[in-house]
């Protein structure tokens, strides 16, 4: 965070009693802190920040954290309290609580894909590694998942995955292996990625580009209201985003997005998320 100005009572409607400030929040790189699972993390701060003046082996009793024992590991006192606790120190403690399940490197040499020709006619067949360093053309799938407000659940891919590692993307999407068919690949990323069944309705085809990374596409969409399971070797986090303000986060930032999800999204219409399902 950077201070920037004060902000007198004045240039508000009405004015206040108190300066204000404004601030520039810096967005962290995603390599800045090792990873850590979201959910105990945030259930150990809140806990330890609910009554800020006690000692955390008080606090952290409560949800069975046993600190005294854990706190040599992260560098602290066993009479530590939460505000005496760094950041890096928080992520090591929620490590020794719940340790992360050890994720390997996508294997980009297992899997077999139909490569076709420009009329998406298949010609021979050919591994990951290959499809993507020959930049062969393939096959692949991108469903968007809507609830009921109409809001689009967008994953965050991995940093373990072999292209846009860290980006937002579709809510799930992959390549048509070897064989294989759309529709069924469709279902079966649905459950992979996000752990659900649901129908899915093709609404558009997008031809293999330099924009796809050499893939013909088609979209798929579908509903449900979550939760979700994401695998970690697949996807670090997601959510629900209206469609408006993804349009307008994809035109101010569009680095932070995968560039298939960009075409897929240019081809939604405006109203598709309002429709009646």
């Amino acid at each position: 965070m950077k201070y920037l100005r004060t902000l007198p009572p004045e240039v508000f409607i009405p004015a206040p009693g108190v300066d204000s400030a404004a601030v520039l929040l810096i967005p962290r790189t995603a390599d800045e802190f090792p990873a850590c699972d979201g959910a105990t993390f945030e259930r150990l701060v809140k806990q330890g920040f609910s009554q800020r003046r006690k000692q955390l082996q008080k606090m952290l009793r409560s949800v069975e954290v046993d600190f005294p024992a854990l706190a040599g590991q992260i560098g602290a006192t066993p009479q530590a309290r939460a505000e005496e606790l760094s950041l890096e120190q928080w992520i090591t403690l929620t490590n020794l609580v719940a340790p992360l399940p050890k994720v390997e490197p996508q294997d980009v040499h297992g899997e077999i894909f139909d490569i076709v020709n420009d009329h998406n006619e298949v010609v021979a067949q050919a591994t990951r590694h290959e499809a993507h360093e020959q930049k062969l053309r393939h096959r692949a799938v991108h469903i968007f998942v809507f609830n009921k407000k109409g809001e689009l659940f967008l994953q965050k891919r991995s940093q373990w995955k072999d292209k846009n590692p860290g980006a937002w993307d579709s809510s799930a999407a992959g390549h048509v292996n070897a064989g294989d068919d759309y529709e069924t690949t469709a279902a079966r990323e649905l459950m992979e990625e996000l752990g659900v069944n649901a129908p899915v309705q093709q609404i558009a085809e997008i031809a293999a580009s330099e924009a796809t990374g050499h893939e013909f596409v088609k979209l798929y969409t579908a509903r449900h209201e979550g939760p979700f399971i994401l695998p970690p070797a697949e996807i670090e986090s997601g959510g629900f985003f209206p469609v408006p303000l993804l349009r307008q986060w994809v035109a101010e930032r569009p680095r932070d997005f995968a560039r298939s999800f960009i075409e897929c999204l240019h081809l939604l219409p405006d109203d598709f998320s309002n429709r009646p399902h």
